[in-house]
């Protein structure tokens, strides 16, 4: 069983080409990021885009501006079983653990296909979130 830590993407990024760890320049997605990189250390790291999908940290992307936010149910759903194919190929998606830093959107239709999940900061606001991160990396 491998740990699987999964970041949502965020709005503010580059205005160019690039890696997608780098692709994301808000505080949250940087302090989400460092927190799973300095305290959790899972086996794998990947972002949830609203454009890409499931995305390797390494893997060189174009900017972009798209939300879950704004799709629909099925929209969602859509992207979600897309998500979940790009798992299967590189997770045991029955067996590792998940944990997700991620708004409802991101994580919401995934889930239930997942046996082992956790969900940090649920239900906190982005505030709340960025306290959360602080407080963790911080100690």
């Amino acid at each position: 069983m491998e740990n699987i830590a999964l970041i949502s993407c965020v709005s503010k990024k580059c205005s160019f080409r690039t890696r997608a760890k780098d692709m994301y320049t808000s505080p949250l997605f940087v302090k989400s990021l460092k927190y799973v990189n300095d305290i959790l250390k899972p086996n794998k790291i990947y972002i949830l885009s609203a454009k890409y999908g499931l995305l390797e940290l390494n893997k060189e992307i174009e900017p972009y501006n798209e939300t879950l936010n704004n799709k629909n149910k099925q929209e969602k759903r859509e992207w979600a079983k897309n998500v979940l194919e790009q798992l299967k190929n590189k997770c045991d998606i029955k067996k590792d653990m998940f944990i997700f830093l991620a708004g409802k959107n991101y994580y919401e239709n995934l889930i239930a296909e997942l046996n082992n999940k956790n969900i940090l900061m649920e239900k906190l606001p982005i505030g709340k979130r960025m306290q959360w991160l602080k407080e963790k990396i911080d100690g």
